[in-house]
């Protein structure tokens, strides 16, 4: 056997490799734990989108017509996406606290990883996500939504669900290092987030728009998520022989795009967070 052609892995390497896993999980069970004594952090994943479902579903869902289908059928694909958006709002707060109360500083002077802060930041906030998608899909099933088209399509399109929420998180992790308190958090988070899932075929159709929100809204990667969903679900949106490129072909779309948002935002937020924290 030609041992010159095997490939090996330098000791050292692998044991920082498990260094910074360890570190990450520690640093990802520690902002888990707190969940136990404020579950409202869950507030932003859970209560929200709950009202959402409910305040669409039951209120203005009577006055709102998706041509050959059920509104409540197209509404769900909509509040799945905006929960993985509000989501990011998590990272925010939380990176922004422990920022704000000295949090970073002390871990900075223990013996671990530095990228574990942020990984272990983002892999919480995607734990966060996954336990608001089961609340935002039993809620679903109470209001009448099914998936039709089995268990692969079903888990690809919630495996979209938790990329773009990945993607989002990073985008959350950037901008947090430019904040300074949680209450600036909200404020700037919902200017921003408001308009992104909103502007979108989140909860209405967007062939009903002015032409030239109606191009904005096509092309925002909300848009495309959502109608991926409604695809991969089975469930009732319009017909996109019309529409942008990104609705048109709306799973590659929405994985291209979320591809995308971590490729820019993920060095972007690691070279922010070397920057504020070796000052």
């Amino acid at each position: 056997m030609n041992t010159a052609l095997t490939p090996t892995v330098h000791p050292s390497a692998l044991r920082r490799l498990v260094w910074v896993f360890s570190d990450s999980w520690t640093v990802a069970r520690r902002n888990l734990m707190h969940i136990r004594h404020m579950p409202e952090k869950l507030a932003d994943v859970t209560i929200q989108p709950v009202m959402f479902v409910f305040m669409f579903a039951y209120i203005f869902g009577s006055a709102i017509v998706v041509p050959g289908g059920n509104y409540r059928s197209f509404l769900m694909p909509g509040i799945f996406g905006q929960s993985m958006v509000f989501g990011s709002m998590s990272i925010m707060s939380a990176i922004v606290n422990d920022m704000s109360k000295g949090v970073m500083d002390r871990f900075r002077s223990l013996p671990m990883a530095r990228s574990a802060m942020l990984i272990g930041h983002t892999t919480s906030a995607l734990i966060e996500s996954v336990l608001g998608l089961a609340v935002m899909v039993a809620c679903g099933l109470v209001v009448g939504w099914r998936a039709h088209l089995g268990a692969g399509h079903t888990l690809a399109a919630f495996g979209l669900l938790l990329l773009f929420a990945f993607a989002m998180m990073w985008i959350g992790t950037f901008a947090a290092m430019f904040l300074r308190t949680v209450e600036a958090v909200q404020g700037i988070g919902f200017v921003i987030m408001f308009p992104f899932t909103f502007v979108a075929n989140t909860f209405v159709p967007t062939r009903g728009m002015p032409p030239w929100l109606r191009g904005i809204a096509q092309w925002n990667p909300m848009s495309a998520v959502v109608a991926a969903c409604r695809r991969l679900f089975g469930n009732t949106g319009p017909s996109a022989a019309a529409a942008a490129w990104p609705l048109q072909h709306p799973v590659l779309a929405s994985a291209a795009f979320s591809c995308l948002i971590i490729a820019i935002f993920l060095p972007l937020a690691v070279a922010r967070f070397r920057s504020v924290t070796t000052r």
